[in-house]
């Protein structure tokens, strides 16, 4: 298996997995094919595909392993760490191919614009910072929310991707995205617990 040059644009990585003959590919290959930036990479990853059009229940699926990698970016670990049953899990390819292109496509335009920039965002403390906001959101994305994962989903992808580039105002955008991801769910949340107050209500005065 071939190892991604560091300096390797992580779009040229991806399109090299697209173009693998693979029927599937480990969760053990993606991590080598990501080298030393497999940490940020598989959060990436994993982000992109809970905004992916998958079957009922993939996010809940596609979020567990955030839920495990966000935590170790917030204890300080360079490296991912996958229990042995995890690491031969395989992600079917024919299942998220066809979106690859655009997934793709979407990475160059950014990596055009994105450069190592407010760099001070990604020392010790920011990168625990990226790891417990991630860590909430893989939360969230587990949850069977019926289309409220797209916006959590979209802010570890972002977070995750500045934290590859180093660019602080991808870091930005990105908490952004998650201050209004918690937004809509707090709106959310009030909007259900209202209605449910109102038929309880409505039930005791029948």
């Amino acid at each position: 298996m071939l190892l991604s040059d560091p300096h390797q644009p992580l779009s040229e990585v991806l399109q090299e997995i697209a173009e693998t003959p693979s029927e599937r590919i480990s969760l053990n290959e993606l991590s080598a094919r990501f080298g030393g930036r497999a940490l940020g990479a598989l959060l990436l990853v994993f982000g992109i595909l809970c905004l992916l059009p998958l079957p009922p229940g993939a996010t809940t699926i596609f979020g567990l392993p955030l839920l495990l990698l966000a935590p170790q970016l917030l204890v300080g670990l360079r490296a991912p760490w996958l229990p042995q049953t995890l690491r031969h899990r395989a992600v079917e390819m024919d299942q998220v191919r066809p979106n690859l292109p655009r997934v793709i496509r979407w990475l160059r335009r950014i990596e055009s614009v994105s450069r190592p920039r407010l760099t001070f965002l990604f020392g010790p403390v920011g990168q625990r910072l990226i790891g417990l906001v991630c860590t909430v959101l893989a939360v969230v994305l587990i949850l069977p929310i019926p289309l409220g994962n797209l916006l959590p989903a979209a802010s570890v992808s972002v977070l995750a991707l500045a934290l590859i580039q180093r660019d602080g105002i991808l870091a930005l955008i990105g908490y952004g995205a998650a201050l209004a991801s918690a937004s809509v769910l707090v709106l959310a949340a009030s909007i259900v617990i209202k209605a449910f107050q109102g038929l309880m209500a409505l039930l005791s005065a029948a």
